[in-house]
């Protein structure tokens, strides 16, 4: 399915600032045929790296004082992973690879030390592999609100699971925590999200099941198999879309996603585990 994506930001700079952007899709074989480009006005001097393991895509640059525009732009043509969610279990910790192992730990926003109880009490009885993971994310979607405004960037798992509301960032980091309480690997995506309305940057996760990453959304509000990743980390700490040195203001956003293709697939025809791996 090809897709067109991007976002347009705007910012009032104060005094001289570094911005770290992490908005540009990252180039992985799923995201076949990415063509994209970086823009700013002012025009300024961006420096790219693409981070291991997960190619994740930073751009650097110095703005000076006024007002400061950056636009994104790129296309793909997603090439997912399918797969029955009846045949995907979970991996015992003695079969992980090791280098999974910091997503089965506690993180900043993902307490999972803190939330061990309630996940056993609650999803421990449950088959384990595709079809537990897929009742934490219905049980956070009928029992946490979405709701602009009820978290801020510092809340944490625990703290949306005791307000009881939260955005997709918040639901992501819930279903990490209690994924990583009963053992499962799991990690945080930032994307563009086919689907989403109204449009805007989207929060994700991915668990670590048969031998293979997963891709879940508990807020159920957008196509799993219309996701362009841009970042994959521990939690949102990580994957920042910008981190600015100095002084400036956020002023305006606007992210835009479409497909090129009319029979692009619609939420009843998402019924298979997908994967961007």
């Amino acid at each position: 399915m090809k897709v067109s994506f991007g976002c347009e930001l705007t910012y009032r700079v104060a005094a001289p600032t570094v911005f770290i952007l992490n908005i540009e899709a990252a180039r992985i074989p799923a995201h076949a045929g990415l063509a994209d480009s970086l823009r700013s006005n002012p025009a300024l001097h961006f420096t790219g790296y693409a981070a291991p393991p997960f190619d994740n895509r930073y751009a650097r640059f110095l703005a000076p004082p006024g007002p400061l525009r950056i636009g994104y732009e790129g296309s793909a043509d997603l090439q997912l992973r399918r797969a029955n969610p009846a045949g995907i279990g979970e991996v015992p910790i003695a079969a992980l690879p090791l280098e999974l192992f910091s997503f089965l730990q506690p993180s900043r926003f993902c307490e999972a030390d803190r939330l061990a109880n309630v996940a056993e009490k609650q999803f421990g009885s449950i088959n384990p592999g595709f079809e537990r993971v897929t009742a934490i994310c219905n049980w956070i979607c009928s029992n946490i609100e979405y709701k602009r405004g009820a978290s801020n960037p510092q809340t944490s798992a625990a703290q949306t699971l005791e307000q009881r509301a939260g955005v997709c960032r918040d639901f992501a980091h819930l279903g990490i925590a209690l994924c990583r309480a009963l053992n499962i690997p799991a990690r945080f995506v930032s994307c563009y999200a086919l689907g989403l309305a109204p449009d805007d940057f989207h929060a994700v996760f991915e668990a670590y099941l048969g031998g293979t990453w997963w891709l879940f959304d508990p807020t159920r509000q957008a196509l799993l198999d219309g996701l362009i990743r841009i970042g994959i980390g521990r939690d949102a700490a990580e994957v920042s879309f910008a981190s600015m040195y100095g002084a400036a203001e956020p002023d305006s956003m606007r992210v835009f996603v479409t497909a090129a293709d009319p029979a692009a697939p619609s939420r009843e025809r998402t019924v298979d585990a997908i994967s961007t791996g």
